[in-house]
This record gives C-alpha cells, sequence and structure tokens, in this order.
C-alpha cells in the first residue's frame, strides 16, 4: 500500500465511527464528516461555530450516485456536470435524501460536488458514503488555502487530520455553485 492509500484507510475508520476530519479536497482544505449522521453534522457546526441554519455542501464520487441522495434529478444536471468536469462545481438541488436532516437547506434542498481530486475520489468510495465538506475555518474567517493558514483550533478539534498534501497550496478557489430547479431553470450562486 501506498502512504495516501494508508490514509485514505486511516480517514475511512475515523468516519465510520461518526469521527470528523481535516482534509484536502479538490478545492480547498476542508472539514469533514459522514453526512449521514446528525450527531458527526452537528458536530462539524460546532468546530466551525457555524449556525445550523447554514448547510453544507457534500461530496460524491461519482454522478451516478446522485439519485441516491436526490429526491428527483433534473436531466440537465448530467449535461451541466459534464460541461464543468475540468472546474469544481457544487449544484444545489431541490430536495435531498438519505441524508442527516441538518445537512440539508432549511427548504430541503442539497447542495453537492462530485469530486476529480484522486485523494477525495479514493476516500468517498473507501467509505462509500457523501461526506461532508466545509472550508477548514470558524465560521466568517477567510478559507484556508493551504494547511499551515489552518487555525490550531480547528486542527486540534477534528478527529483526524489526513498528512496527505500538506504542504500544497491549493491552486483553485472554492467551487462555483449554481442552484438548479426540478424545471431545469438555474441560478449561479457563486461563480
Amino acid at each position: 500500500m501506498t502512504f495516501e492509500e494508508i490514509e485514505v484507510a486511516n480517514c475511512v475508520k475515523i468516519l465510520q465511527t461518526g469521527g470528523t476530519l481535516l482534509y484536502p479536497t479538490d478545492t480547498i482544505w476542508g472539514i469533514g464528516c459522514d453526512a449521514t449522521r446528525r450527531d458527526s453534522v452537528s458536530q462539524v457546526y460546532r468546530i466551525k461555530a457555524r449556525d445550523e441554519d447554514r448547510s453544507f455542501i457534500i461530496l460524491l464520487s461519482d454522478p451516478a450516485l446522485l439519485s441516491q441522495y436526490v429526491e428527483e434529478v433534473p436531466p440537465m444536471a448530467y449535461d451541466l456536470l459534464a460541461s464543468m468536469e475540468d472546474s469544481p462545481l457544487t449544484v444545489i438541488y431541490p430536495k435531498g435524501k438519505n441524508l442527516a436532516e441538518n445537512v440539508l437547506g432549511r427548504d430541503g434542498s442539497i447542495a453537492i460536488r462530485i469530486v476529480h481530486n484522486a485523494f477525495c475520489k479514493a476516500l468517498l468510495q473507501g467509505f462509500g458514503k457523501p461526506i461532508v465538506s466545509t472550508s477548514a475555518n470558524i465560521s466568517g474567517e477567510p478559507s484556508p488555502m493551504c494547511f499551515s493558514a489552518i487555525s490550531p483550533h480547528i486542527v486540534s478539534a477534528v478527529d483526524h487530520v489526513a498528512v496527505v498534501h500538506e504542504d500544497t497550496i491549493a491552486e483553485t478557489k472554492p467551487s462555483r455553485i449554481i442552484k438548479l430547479e426540478a424545471d431545469g431553470m438555474f441560478t449561479v450562486v457563486r461563480a
């Protein structure tokens, strides 16, 4: 096993026990947990000092998994995702399902990003469920672009820090966010 494969296995064990992670995502460093466990999601809210009426993004490894977590996937979603394969894209779907209630928006919507980063993809495939992804900062503070910019409070508050890509500076910014309606209409939330 490579070092990265060992770290994926370590992270999966933490997620399986309901723990929280600090890990590199396909955009910036993030705090994550099992998106199907209410208690784990609540812990991420506490770590970030974030109001629970603001929902989180979840990560999936493949668009084929959308129907497991979205009540009704508008057909245009797949075209939209295919057109943005080279750029991180988060899509807000009208109604989520099979997820912790506190990961959903107040209106029942769910924000999902399909990852292309090899570490994230391996982590998601190894875990077999969606993972919460939120920037590794206290709510309202700037998002860290590299591990060294993460607050010591965040590092000490999570159950496990993924020891991969710590010296890498994110070349991307947080993902573009598009809100997709059931009728196929969409709104750009963050460009």
